[in-house]
């Protein structure tokens, strides 16, 4: 029979990996980069997906806002859930516990990194990130054969990206960086969806070890 002590010890919980989306209001290209971000960790992980947290914020978030009628009707075109969204404004305690924090723009990435909490390491645009992982020779990252082993590789993927920025360089301002379409209309919205998508595969496929399937991003591999 166990000890008293070691039965009066709590659970420890199992380890997570958070990655947070930062746009400026927190209700167009933040929520559809979750929630396809979302969709693609589902379909090729399941339920070890739940070893993944993924949230987003706006440094000037609508605090409470439902996500755009166009982001959420862009959403349901692909498959993705847009319900149960609420806007957020980004606060310290978002970045403290994200472990990977991925921007709209070269702006976002500024201000989240000029709240301190040694962000400056695991903040980058997502295109910036897409750049810099697919440079990465996924071979020498931990094969995510379990919950804490898929952790263990996104770990690894955001200090290897990390430790590459500064030697592979954008070709412009604009390639890192996803334009606002607030105001815009559904054709817009779609044409900055796929661009959101198109940076995306290469990111979760990295995390997770595990491809989509064809160029359906968020489709298991066969």
């Amino acid at each position: 029979m166990a000890a008293p002590d070691a039965l009066a010890q709590p659970a420890r919980e199992a380890p997570v990996f958070r990655i947070l989306h930062v746009s400026t209001g927190n209700v167009c290209r933040s929520p559809i980069t979750e929630r396809l971000t979302r969709q693609a960790l589902v379909d090729r992980l399941g339920d070890r997906s739940r070893s993944v947290v993924v949230e987003s914020a706006g440094t000037w978030g609508h605090e409470g806002a439902p996500m755009e009628e166009h982001a959420a009707a862009l959403l349901s075109e692909y498959g993705a859930d847009p319900g149960g969204f609420c806007g957020r404004e980004l606060l310290d305690e978002h970045v403290i516990r994200a472990d990977l924090v991925l921007t709209a723009t070269r702006d976002h990435r500024a201000q989240v990194i000029s709240m301190g909490h040694s962000a400056g390491l695991r903040t980058f645009t997502l295109k910036e990130f897409n750049r810099l992982v697919r440079a990465i020779d996924l071979a020498t990252l931990p094969v995510a054969g379990s919950p804490a082993a898929l952790v263990d590789r996104a770990r690894a993927l955001s200090r290897a990206a990390a430790a590459l920025r500064g030697w592979l360089l954008a070709p412009s301002v604009e390639a890192d960086e996803v334009q606002d379409p607030y105001g815009a209309p559904l054709p817009y919205f779609r044409s900055v969806g796929e661009e959101i998508r198109t940076a995306l595969d290469p990111v979760v496929t990295a995390l997770t070890g595990v491809p989509a399937h064809g160029s359906d991003l968020g489709r298991a591999a066969s």
